[in-house]
């Protein structure tokens, strides 16, 4: 790069799929080949933890759903907006913002990779897309999908059925992704494909806003 050309910036990649898609192994796969990767949902479970970000304003917000420790207590808040969309929407204004500063630390930690994941299970449905250059949908067919949730402990139809309404639908996500992968197809066909989704957006630079 020459003393004229403009900064540039990882290309982002946004990692979505529904519950049972095979998400977190298609993210480790990432990982595997040195690709930093923000985990949203640890990004969550740090927040709600003992000390965390988020756990006192949840405790405010929805009393009695913290621990004696301090962190949440998910089964109670969990139970606290159960079925309410004003609570779950309140939960929401808290948490989000906090996941997305938390988001914004690991692409500064990580400016001089040339490219990094978001892997965020609900990206559509929060509008997240919008700070990825492009998106990579991990898929499986229901019968698939349902055998694999259902092996989960605690799990139920009828839970797996409550989850599968509130994300969007499989289609949906696969027609607004940039790439698709089939995880139902085995584990060396997701490496692969992994494989070459890094080569191909490895060799691509992003101008820095």
């Amino acid at each position: 790069m020459s003393a004229t050309d403009p900064p540039r910036r990882p290309v982002v990649l946004g990692l979505t799929g529904s519950i049972g898609m095979g998400k977190s192994a298609t993210a480790a796969m990432f990982s595997a080949r040195g690709v930093p990767v923000h985990d949203s949902d640890a990004a969550v479970h740090a927040l709600y933890g003992p000390g965390g970000a988020a756990a006192r304003a949840i405790g405010d917000a929805f009393p009695g759903t913290l621990t004696p420790e301090g962190g949440v207590n998910r089964p109670a808040l969990r139970a606290a907006v159960l079925g309410n969309s004003e609570q779950l929407a309140r939960l929401e204004a808290i948490v989000h913002p906090l996941v997305r500063d938390e988001s914004r630390a690991f692409l500064a930690r990580h400016a001089d990779a040339p490219l990094v994941v978001l892997d965020i299970p609900l990206l559509f449905e929060t509008g997240a897309e919008a700070r990825c250059d492009a998106v990579l949908v991990v898929t499986a067919p229901l019968e698939v999908q349902r055998a694999r949730v259902l092996a989960r402990p605690g799990m139920t139809e009828a839970a797996f059925e409550a989850i599968r309404a509130k994300q969007m639908p499989d289609a949906e996500k696969r027609a607004r992704a940039d790439f698709v992968i089939d995880t139902s197809r085995g584990f060396d066909h997701a490496e692969a494909e992994v494989g070459r989704i890094v080569s191909q957006l490895t060799t691509q630079t992003i101008p820095s806003a």
